[in-house]
Parts: C-alpha cells; structure tokens; sequence
C-alpha cells in the first residue's frame, strides 16, 4: 500500500534489522550512498546525531552540519554531512557523503536541499541522474518537501510543519518522483491536494507544560533541551507511531533519529530545514 507507514510500537522500538547496525566506522563513502537513500528497514529504528560546526571564519553564518549513525555499541559512524551554499539568492544545501568535499561536482554529493524565498519552504533533491568522475552532477527527482506555517498564537508557539514524502510500492521501495514542471513538484501538487502517490505527515502538536510553562513533546530521554526546533514527525492515522524525531541534547548537538518509510538523506534534509527555517528562530 502507498499509504501504508508502519505499525504503532513508539519510538522505543528495537534496532532489529537496522542497514546501519553493523556499518564498519571506516566505511568508505560509497558504501554510504547506497545506504543513506534507503529507506529504513520496517521495524527498526535509525538512530543519529547531528554536530554543528561554527567555527572558523565564515562558519557562523554557514555552519557545517555532520550526521553520524549511532551503531548499539556505542560507535559514532559519519554518514552525511551539509552545508549552506554561500552567493545563492534562496536557502540552498549541499549534501554529501565526504566531510572534506562539499562541493557540488565532487564525487560523494549526494544531494541537495532549496528553500524557496521566504524560508518557509524545502525541498530536498537526490543524485539519481549519476555522479560520476567528470560528469556535472544533476538533481531532478525529489525526495522531500517540508512547508513551515506559523501558528495562531505567533512566532512564540509551537510552528506547523507538513513533510511530503514520494509513496511506497508493495515491495516497500520508493516510487520514483521526478516532476516534469514546476506544477508537478511535490508542494504544488500538495496545494491543489492531487496527492496520488505522495505520503503527507505532519509534527505532532506539543503540549503544554504548566511546571516548565512550554510546550512539550515525549522523547523517551533522546532529547534532553527545550527548543522551538525539537520535532516529531507522524502520520494522522496513527499519531503514536514517530516515524522521525529531532531535538538538542547540546548547544551544537542535536538527536535525529528515524524509521520507516524514511531515509538518512530525507531525515537529515528534514533537520537542515529545521536549521534554516525563517519560522524556527527562537
């Protein structure tokens, strides 16, 4: 089923069957990009963590995000890393499996993520049209979208967020989503709620808290700050079912993790939006 996301067993989940569980902490970037655009595994939960680096020079307005799976036995393995673009007229993040080359032309991009004017829209893209040695990487298929709209009660509450995801065939592979217009891009197709085969999720709404005087969510201790940023993604049919959560645990260390029918590459696109949203400034 296309719409069909997982079974409700909370975010405590075991890490049965997780791709990352047994990846050698020198993985070499190749292993890497086939992994991180899998979906997870049904029934296993993808644990992660996100450092941001802002030193240096320029590093304070164009921080390097790095994401590193948490394997059960405690190690750290580097999937991912994200940087702003500088001299780009929208919000505009290149991904990619090498920490030392963020470049769009080098051979680990992975991807890249566009936020529309007002900050308030992304959409991530993959590699799907091939990075090869000397040829110009493109990136036309999407694989996620995210729309941030403020909440009745302002800047200050809780913000809204949608997340389109390309839909699920039967055998749980990812329906290829490369749109031919600009009409059929996953956030205009979600405007005029023509939603074949597109899966729509939403942040489950926080409660509020009269002890700590904020608004709350249930992280099960992977997140330990309170911050406008901290999320958790889920589908209306099933709110208990968290199929990404992502909040501070440092002032530059953030938990992400994630599940079904998510990616590395969707998740961590997701976090950098998150990142650079006009609407999550606290």
């Amino acid at each position: 089923m296309l719409n069909k996301i997982g079974s409700s067993d909370g975010i405590s989940s075991s890490d049965r069957s997780n791709p990352f569980s047994q990846i050698s902490p020198t993985a070499v970037s190749s292993e890497i990009e086939k992994l991180v655009v899998e979906p997870a595994t049904q029934g296993s939960l993808v644990k992660c963590r996100i450092s941001r680096d802002r030193k240096g020079m320029d590093r304070g307005l164009f921080p390097t995000y790095f994401l590193h799976v948490e394997r059960e036995d405690g190690k750290k393995v580097f999937l991912l890393a994200g940087r702003k673009r500088k001299k780009s007229t929208t919000s505009n993040y290149l991904i990619s499996a090498d920490p030392t080359d963020l470049s769009r032309g080098g051979d680990s991009f992975c991807g890249k993520l566009r936020s529309n004017l007002l900050g308030t829209q992304f959409t991530i893209f993959d590699n799907t049209d091939g990075n090869k040695k000397g040829e110009k990487p493109t990136c036309k298929q999407e694989v996620a979208a995210i729309i941030y709209e403020t909440n009745l009660l302002g800047f200050k509450g809780p913000r809204k967020m949608t997340v389109l995801l390309p839909g699920m065939t039967a055998e749980h592979t990812r329906v290829p989503f490369k749109p031919e217009s600009e009409h059929d891009s996953l956030i205009e197709r979600w405007k005029t709620r023509n939603m074949d085969k597109i899966i729509e999720l939403q942040n489950k709404t926080p409660v509020w808290n009269e002890d700590t005087q904020s608004y709350v969510l249930n992280f099960h201790g992977r997140v330990t700050q309170a911050s406008v940023k901290n999320f958790q993604i889920v589908h209306e049919d099933d709110t208990e079912y968290i199929i990404m959560q992502f909040g501070r645990v440092a002032e530059d260390v953030f938990t992400m993790d994630y599940r079904y029918p998510m990616s590395a590459l969707q998740a961590f696109g997701i976090a950098l939006s998150s990142f650079d949203s006009k609407l999550a400034c606290e």
